[in-house]
């Protein structure tokens, strides 16, 4: 009797914090612009897929202009709590120093974000075994180098045992070579894995939630060609066919991000910490 008890009350919480990611999914406090690519980047489900609930300690890396922030904040501001991972405070760049400041502002902006601490990408990030889980969204290309293995070592000293590391990634043609990753933004799934083992980390479980089975993966500017960037602009006519596209407020599924790589770890209680690429 006890047993069926405690399966009632773990099926009934899961229900609970299933709706109130929707809930946060769905709120009206997300940017409108935001909301246009839920389409492509399936925000409840990958949430999902990554196990992530409400009463979590999550930290973010490089969480760019907020676009995932939106959502974890809403999500985790009652129960969890969310640490944003930005660019360095003091970095040199201007370009970089601009995107941390917006960011600073947005997070000033409403009451939703006020418990979300931010902290510099490539310092200590967080208390030792002190996090549930760590997530990147379509980060990885930048860092590829030394950059990345400061930021997995310092994921996995942040994560308790059995933690998640959920990453989402542009995916690249097996053999695609590191300078060809660098140079596109895609990023080959054995590169993701390899990476994320030589820090201690043990994939998990991968998906293909976020799979395009359109991208061809051959632009002249890599993925940021492909919205949201836009790098070429008016310079290509496939481009200007997307823009005029989002003006009329339509799917533009021919063009949905070129995320593949993706996958999440379970939070097993076992000294480990599971990583999962996509």
């Amino acid at each position: 009797m006890k047993k069926a008890l405690f399966l009632s009350l773990i099926i009934f919480g899961s229900f609970l914090s299933a709706d109130a990611l929707m809930n946060a999914v769905l709120s009206d406090e997300r940017d409108p612009k935001n909301v246009l690519r839920d389409d492509a980047r399936n925000p409840y489900e990958t949430l999902s897929f990554f196990l992530i609930t409400d009463e979590m300690e999550v930290i973010e890396l490089s969480p760019g202009g907020g676009w995932y922030t939106e959502i974890l904040a809403n999500y985790l501001h009652k129960s969890g709590g969310l640490i944003a991972a930005h660019f360095d405070k003091d970095t040199t760049s201007n370009y970089l120093k601009k995107i941390r400041k917006n960011f600073e502002k947005k997070m000033n902006s409403n009451s939703i974000y006020q418990n979300v601490e931010i902290v510099n990408l490539t310092s200590k990030l967080s208390e030792p075994n002190s996090v549930d889980a760590v997530l990147t969204f379509r980060n990885l290309h930048n860092w590829l180098g030394p950059m990345m293995d400061n930021i997995f070592a310092n994921s996995y000293e942040a994560l308790k045992p059995g933690g998640i590391f959920g990453v989402v990634e542009h995916r690249a043609k097996p053999g695609t070579s590191l300078q060809e990753m660098k140079r596109t933004g895609y990023v080959t799934e054995q590169y993701a894995v390899e990476e994320a083992e030589k820090h201690g980390f043990i994939l998990f479980a991968k998906s293909e939630i976020n799979a395009n089975s359109k991208d061809t993966k051959h632009y002249s500017k890599g993925v940021w060609t492909l919205p949201p960037t836009l790098r070429l602009k008016e310079k290509n006519k496939e481009i200007n066919v997307i823009r005029q596209r989002r003006k009329e407020d339509q799917r533009r599924e021919d063009w949905a991000e070129a995320v593949s790589l993706c996958g999440f770890c379970g939070r097993i209680l076992v000294p480990q910490r599971f990583a999962f690429i996509i």
